[in-house]
């Protein structure tokens, strides 16, 4: 065996990387059952590790999350686990579909870190008000502080007449 790599053995590499993270055509040669299987298992550590990076966001999301990254993160591949939950956040954002945690979260974010969706994030130098989904915060001379936190919907109401648990899981009844 010779030292040197095959011809086209980059290209083919690069073709399945694309395909696994990025959402290019399957390659040559690559079962799709197995290849869709990898993409998916490779989009779940992805969801994982961007919820490390956002835990509020993905806790906002709830079930939903998985899903919701998967669908967002298909076809494009990862800037780092920071930068793609920021990006996630502005899309939700933008969309309406923003939670309140993650709005808070997000606006935080952006009071403390100048990011333009392109260069890694950079700390702010100078005062900042940012705004998501509701949420305010601040950043002066480093701390960030969340001024207001965004608004919630309303509970829904309990129905303590006919013996269902109330918001408290509780029974609820009254007696004449």
């Amino acid at each position: 065996m010779t030292g040197e790599p095959r011809p086209g053995l980059a290209e083919r590499q690069a073709e399945l990387v694309a395909a696994l993270v990025a959402g290019g055509a399957p390659p040559a040669g690559f079962a799709p059952g197995p290849l869709a299987a990898a993409r998916a298992a490779l989009l779940r550590k992805r969801a994982g590790e961007v919820a490390r990076h956002w835990p509020l966001l993905a806790a906002g999301l709830g079930h939903g999350w998985p899903a919701t990254f998967a669908r967002w993160a298909s076809g494009r591949p990862t800037t780092g686990s920071l930068r793609d939950g920021w990006d996630l956040a502005r899309t939700l954002r933008e969309r309406g579909a923003l939670p309140p945690a993650g709005a808070e979260e997000l606006a935080v974010r952006e009071a403390g870190l100048r990011y333009d969706g392109h260069t890694a994030p950079r700390p702010r130098r100078l005062p900042a008000v940012t705004r998501a989904g509701g949420a305010v915060a601040v950043q002066i001379a480093g701390r960030v502080r969340l001024l207001r936190p965004a608004p919630r919907p309303p509970a829904p109401a309990a129905d303590v007449g006919g013996g269902l648990s109330d918001a408290a899981g509780s029974a609820a009844w009254i007696s004449d």
